[in-house]
């Protein structure tokens, strides 16, 4: 009989996070950790870098830090080899880091465009396709995606965003199904509105912070900490038959 406990358990499981010590993709540094797992930390700067530290080792788990920009040709090779070379294997690849730009329609310009595409998808495809040399010898892996409400809204005035958003859907959908015969499993999580310091500027905008509550049949926005139970169930045993699903934590948002 298989144990529940277990199946939740990443011990000895080795995560890489883009961005995973800021933002978002610091709860699934602390959510990935606390279920068991070391992890190396890929970021454009150091910020947040020291309090990651302090949190993993008070938990007892390896944490390596890697200054790149993702988006610089060659760098998701570089990134992977580098966390072979430290810690000898990858199980979790979280795609998590992403940018969004706002502009009115015909005000958008080319170079922001590409930027936005370079980061939230291009520099995924990279990454995954470099982890999926790394997992199909092993014939075990976990590549979790990081999607968005505008995985399927329009997201006016974020055009380059919700571009970005929607083709993460279709690249893991895509790679799921090349990647399920190898044992490897490859999903979205697609957070909702979440309570972080990047959102305050929208909560604090008193008829769209309304619109939005409207909206969530949960009736508040999350806390980061309710992300955390989603990222491990993907990058853990239990979620083992789940490939190529799109998993929205939003409260309910889409539902309305």
């Amino acid at each position: 009989m298989t144990d529940v406990k277990k199946l939740f358990d990443l011990t000895n499981q080795i995560a890489l996070i883009t961005g995973g010590a800021s933002g978002l993709g610091y709860y699934y540094t602390q959510a990935l950790v606390e279920a068991g797992a070391d992890v190396c930390i890929v970021s454009r700067s150091t910020d947040g870098w020291e309090t990651t530290r302090a949190y993993v080792e008070s938990h007892g788990h390896r944490v390596e830090f890697m200054q790149q920009d993702i988006t610089v040709v060659g760098a998701a090779a570089k990134i992977i080899d580098h966390c072979i070379n430290v810690f000898g294997r990858l199980d979790i690849l979280v795609n998590n880091a992403g940018i969004q730009i706002r502009n009115n329609l015909l005000d958008f310009a080319d170079a922001d465009w590409l930027k936005v595409i370079d980061t939230n998808l291009n520099a995924l495809y990279f990454l995954a396709h470099e982890a999926a040399r790394v997992m199909i010898p092993q014939h075990s892996g976990k590549i979790i995606n990081i999607g968005s409400m505008q995985s399927f809204r329009a997201g006016k005035f974020i055009y380059p965003y919700a571009a970005s958003k929607h083709g993460v859907i279709g690249l893991t959908k895509a790679y799921a199904d090349g990647l399920a015969p190898e044992g490897i499993q490859v999903n979205v999580l697609a957070p909702g509105y979440i309570n972080t310091e990047m959102t305050k500027p929208l909560q604090a905008d008193v008829s769209r912070n309304a619109e939005i509550l409207a909206h969530i049949p949960a009736g508040h926005w999350a806390d980061p900490s309710e992300l955390k139970g989603t990222i491990v169930f993907l990058a853990s045993a239990a979620s083992n038959y789940i490939s190529g699903a799109t998993i929205p934590v939003d409260g309910g948002y889409l539902l309305r």
